[in-house]
This record gives C-alpha cells, sequence and structure tokens, in this order.
C-alpha cells in the first residue's frame, strides 16, 4: 500500500506541475481574464448586466432573482453544466471517505489471493502484482485529487460544447494559480524542523501556565497560531498549527468528537484570524485594494472581533471537553517517560529559514520570486541536512493540486453567484455569503463582490463588510472553504480512522461558527 501511495503522489505531482503551467501574474482565487483564448468564454458579468437591463426595459419592472438565474442559463447552457460538474465534484469530496475505505478493503482482499496463491504473476520479474481496482479506488478517495480529478469532464463539456479544444485551453490559461503554487512553497518552509521547533518552543512557554498538559497545549495553539496568521499568510499558520496539534494534542487519541471539534474549531479560528492585517488572508487580500482597506482599517472593523471570537469559542470548547482533557492529561501522566533527545536547530538556522518564509510572504503576488527563493531554500536544506528533516513535497503539492482544481471550476460560477450577492441587504448578505463559503473558496467569493459595482458605492460600506464577515466566518464549515483548509487535512488525516468526514468535520466548525457570526454582527 504505500508504493500504492508513492505511485499516486508522483501521478498527481505531475498533474499539478501541468495544471501550474497556466498560472498568471496576480495573487487571485478567480482569476481575471486573460488574452489567451476565446474572450467571451466565461462571458464577463458586463454581458449579463446589459442583457438583464434590456429585459428589465422590456417588462418594465426589476428582475427577480429566479428570473435573472434563468436569463443567464438561456445566455449560456454550458453555465448549468459548469455548475452541475462542480456541484458533483463537492458531493464526491463527501464520499471520499467511503472509496478509502473500499480501496483498503480491495487491498486487502488482493494481499490476500497472493497469500494464497490464487494470483499468478506474470508481470516484471521482482514487481509485486499491484491491484487495478485498489490502486483506482484509492485514488478516487483521495480529497485533494477530487477537483482535479472532475476536470476531465469539465474540459470534455467545453469542448463539446463550444466545439474547440483553444476554448478550453484559452480558459485554462486565464486562470490564475500563483494562490496555490504559493500555498505549496509556504507550507514546505513552514514545515521545515527548525521553523516548527522554534514555534514548538514559544506554544510551550504559554503552555507552562496551565502545566503543559494537553488541554494547555490545545488552547495555546489554536489561540497563538490563528492570529500568527495574519502576519505570515493563514496556510504557514494553518500548516504549523496543525503539525503541533498533532504532537501535542492528536497523538494521545481522544475521542473521535473531541477530535472533529478540534478540527472544526481549528479551520474556523485560522479563517478568522488573518484579519488583523490586509494583507495574510486571501478573501481579504481580493477586496482589500480594490476597497481601500488597509491595516487599521482591518483591525478595527475585524482584527479585534476575531481575537474575541476565538478566545470565546476556544474557553466553550475546552469547557465542554474538559472531562476528555483530565482523561488525556491522565494517560500522558500514566505513559512511559521519554526523555528528548532531539537538539534544537541553532538559532542561525531558523534565522535564515524565517528569512526564507518572509521572502515568500513580501513576494507572494511574483511567482518567479517565491519559486526561486524556494529553490535557494531547498539548496540551503541541503547544505545544512544535519540540522533538517527531510523536506517532504507531497503534501504541499497534492493541497496544491486540489486548490488549482478549486481555482479553475470556481471561475464558472460567477454567473449565479454574482447575482445572488448583489441581491441581498446587509444580514441576508452577510448569511448568504456564509452559506455560499461552504461550497466554493471564501476568495471567489470576496472577488465576485469586488466585482459587483454597487458594492463600490460609497453608501455600500456595510454591505461590502458584510459579504467578507461571511465570508471569513463560514471559512471552517467545509474542507473548501478556505485555502489553508486543504493543508490542515493533510496533515491531520492520518490520526482520523478512514479519513476526515465532511459531514462531522461541519459539525465540529458549526458552533465557532455561530460565535463568530455573532461576534462581527453585534459587536
Amino acid at each position: 500500500m504505500m508504493r500504492l501511495k508513492r505511485h499516486l503522489s508522483l501521478i498527481l505531482l505531475a498533474a499539478f506541475a501541468l495544471v501550474s503551467l497556466g498560472g498568471a501574474d496576480l495573487f487571485a482565487a478567480g482569476g481575471g481574464h486573460g488574452a489567451a483564448g476565446d474572450s467571451n468564454f466565461p462571458l464577463p458579468d458586463s454581458h449579463y448586466v446589459e442583457l438583464e437591463a434590456e429585459k428589465a426595459k422590456e417588462l418594465d419592472r426589476e428582475l427577480t432573482l429566479i428570473e435573472t438565474l434563468k436569463l443567464r442559463a438561456a445566455e449560456d447552457p454550458f453555465n448549468v453544466v459548469a455548475t452541475a460538474i462542480f456541484f458533483l465534484a463537492i458531493c464526491h469530496t463527501f464520499v471520499a471517505g467511503s472509496l478509502m475505505k473500499l480501496a483498503h478493503k480491495f487491498e486487502h482482499d488482493h494481499e490476500h489471493k497472493l497469500e494464497k496463491g490464487v494470483i499468478s504473476h506474470n508481470g516484471v520479474e521482482g514487481k509485486r502484482p499491484v491491484s487495478f481496482k485498489a490502486t483506482l479506488f484509492h485514488f478516487l478517495g483521495e480529497v485533494e485529487a477530487v477537483f482535479g480529478l472532475w476536470l476531465i469532464p469539465l474540459i470534455i463539456a467545453i469542448v463539446a460544447m463550444k466545439g474547440s479544444w483553444g476554448v478550453a485551453t484559452g480558459y485554462i490559461d486565464t486562470r490564475n494559480f500563483v494562490e496555490p503554487m504559493v500555498v505549496v512553497v509556504l507550507m514546505a518552509i513552514a514545515s521545515s524542523r527548525p521553523i516548527v521547533q522554534a514555534a514548538e518552543r514559544n506554544v510551550t512557554l504559554i503552555a507552562g501556565l496551565g502545566g503543559r498538559s494537553p488541554g494547555a497545549y490545545w488552547f495555546s495553539i489554536l489561540t497563538i497560531a490563528p492570529l500568527l496568521g495574519s502576519f505570515i499568510t493563514e496556510p504557514a499558520a494553518m500548516t504549523i498549527a496543525a503539525i503541533l496539534l498533532g504532537q501535542q494534542f492528536y497523538k494521545h487519541n481522544p475521542s473521535s468528537t473531541h477530535k472533529y471539534a478540534t478540527l472544526g474549531l481549528l479551520f474556523v479560528n485560522i479563517s478568522v484570524g488573518g484579519t488583523l492585517t490586509h494583507f495574510a488572508a486571501p478573501p481579504v487580500l481580493m477586496v482589500a485594494g480594490t476597497w481601500g482597506w488597509d491595516m487599521p482599517f482591518m483591525f478595527f472593523n475585524y482584527g479585534w472581533k476575531a481575537i474575541v471570537g476565538i478566545l470565546i469559542s476556544n474557553v466553550i470548547y475546552f469547557a465542554i471537553f474538559r472531562k476528555s482533557f483530565s482523561d488525556l492529561k491522565k494517560k500522558v501522566a500514566e505513559s512511559p517517560k521519554i526523555e528528548k533527545t532531539e537538539s534544537n536547530a541553532p538559532t542561525w538556522i531558523v534565522t535564515v529559514h524565517a528569512i526564507f518564509l518572509a521572502w515568500t510572504i513580501i513576494v507572494l503576488h511574483h511567482p518567479a520570486l517565491f519559486i526561486g527563493g524556494f529553490l535557494f531554500f531547498l539548496a540551503f536544506t541541503m547544505a545544512t541536512d544535519h540540522h533538517q528533516y527531510q523536506i517532504s513535497l507531497k503534501g504541499p503539492m497534492l493541497v496544491g493540486f486540489f486548490l488549482a482544481g478549486l481555482v479553475t471550476h470556481g471561475g464558472l460560477q460567477g454567473w449565479w453567484i454574482s447575482p445572488v450577492l448583489s441581491s441581498l441587504t446587509e444580514l441576508p448578505l452577510f448569511i448568504g455569503s456564509t452559506v455560499l463559503t461552504a461550497f466554493n473558496d471564501n476568495a471567489a467569493i470576496t472577488y465576485l463582490a469586488s466585482q459587483v459595482p454597487a458594492f463600490s458605492e460609497p453608501e455600500a460600506a456595510a454591505l461590502r463588510y458584510a459579504v467578507v464577515a461571511g465570508a471569513v466566518t463560514g471559512g471552517g464549515l467545509t474542507v473548501i472553504a478556505n485555502a489553508p483548509n486543504p493543508a490542515g487535512q493533510s496533515l491531520l488525516n492520518k490520526y482520523f480512522d478512514g479519513g476526515i468526514a465532511p459531514i462531522k468535520l461541519m459539525a465540529g466548525a458549526l458552533l465557532p461558527t455561530v460565535i463568530l457570526a455573532l461576534c462581527f454582527m453585534i459587536l
């Protein structure tokens, strides 16, 4: 099975490399329109607005939302097809765990048949026969591969309905894959030994106030790491938080309910924790330039409310699971003590790693610069190999592949998301943005909102606040709701039997989502 996973990883890494060739020059989740390919695919929102104005004039009244969606669907029937494929991809993520269980079953049956001699070996000498069925279901059960997998029917549909391969490739060329690429680099650097050790030392100092128990580490990580995301970016904060939670909490095997509650809380906290600044959270970055938001604006309108919401959520979950934390503390106390013999990386190496991390954040708009810096980083880790863990690119690349697929699908959903957002008043807009985020990347939601002319009017300040607040609030409900979530899932998936179940994740994230919603809308 390990060899099987390695083969699948190589396939996915190659696929991600091919997809990433279409990267553009701006950091955006949904992309814009470029010069390549058919500039009328997908149809720009301005085209629909003109069409709707003509129809409204003809009817001598404003169109309802349903009429608007029907008109847009009739103007380009491919809209419905693209959304149907996207919906099926989302459904696929909910059954991925069951498919993975089938893969393990087929692999077990295959191994049993090999031991009994039922399967004859007629392949390459020295190679163990592989179960094609197990391999297929393992691939279908990889959550990180889902959206990339559903690109196949999407591309086929584009070619079939638009009659040209050039339209399909032209659309791919207009997508912006900078976010997936920078997430790969940030994950790889943030998960390096010197960075993780430095983060662990700082968390340990604060956890010392609680006796360095599993509960103290839990509270410290879920408070510090999300807020750190406002400065080192959310993907890097997610990586560090997931690694530390694995070491200090998940390895003690708490109850399944406690595991999912912690995962949901982590995803929600990371999503809102990036709102202290205007440059670290993708959904904020999408609108900050367009709407003129700076760091003081973000902190006084969003940041302090996020801090309050995170603390309240952490305290409530800590109280709910106090018995579980007590049991974990006893389990740790009764387990054999293992003296730590591993030395810390030298300060100068930690400093160099921090510089590489800072460089990536500073130049994240420029792929050539942060990729070049990453190559230097890899060279540096080779030169200091005796102070490093092996840099694993499998997880980061799979996460990048996941996000690249989501960007490609998400770019075809604006036809219905834009009119839905523009039809809502403040409170319904907040709720709608939160719900829509669960089924699309929150950066795509805010990007589309920034393209709605009405949102840029001075009197629309409340609407702008509501759509961004809703987008970050709903960022923990699903793995696709926020760009860093796949990174957390990739790192923590091994602690969940049969993989992370989407419904249980949503259940774990529901309470902190409600708490943060109240903080953003009431405070």
